[in-house]
């Protein structure tokens, strides 16, 4: 758990994934300003916290950086308790509980399957799979 790659900062555009500050984001915004008169452009990167939602700012010289490796997995709701989910993965059968988001209370269900990302040392329920 808590696989990373190593990108160079060059190849992050809006929309990808890096870590910042520990925390794994997804890029909102990119500029490079220009090459100074010792020749490194710098990178301003925006990013959103994809488990806090929190916004974050960096800016750095062209060097590499690290990006998550986000697992997509299934689990089957076997009972909810408040906005918490008790799963099961449907590969590896572990149980374990899930905080279910806001935009999915009422629509989860026990028995129901859902996607959920592994990211870093998180795990986040993102959508219901329709059968």
């Amino acid at each position: 758990m808590g696989e990373i790659k190593v990108v160079d900062v060059s190849d992050i555009k809006k929309g990808s994934y890096m870590i910042i500050e520990g925390k794994a984001c997804r890029v909102t915004d990119v500029q490079v300003s220009r090459p100074g008169k010792h020749g490194h452009a710098k990178y301003r990167i925006v990013a959103m916290g994809l488990i806090d939602d929190k916004k974050y700012e960096v800016v750095m010289p062209h060097e590499s950086v690290e990006a998550p490796i986000i697992e997509k997995k299934g689990a089957q709701v076997m009972s909810i308790s408040g906005d918490v989910a008790t799963v099961m993965d449907l590969e590896t059968y572990e149980t374990f509980d899930l905080k279910i988001p806001e935009e999915l209370k009422g629509q989860v269900t026990e028995g129901c399957n859902v996607l959920y990302w592994e990211i870093l040392s998180d795990r986040v329920m993102k959508q219901i799979k329709s059968d």
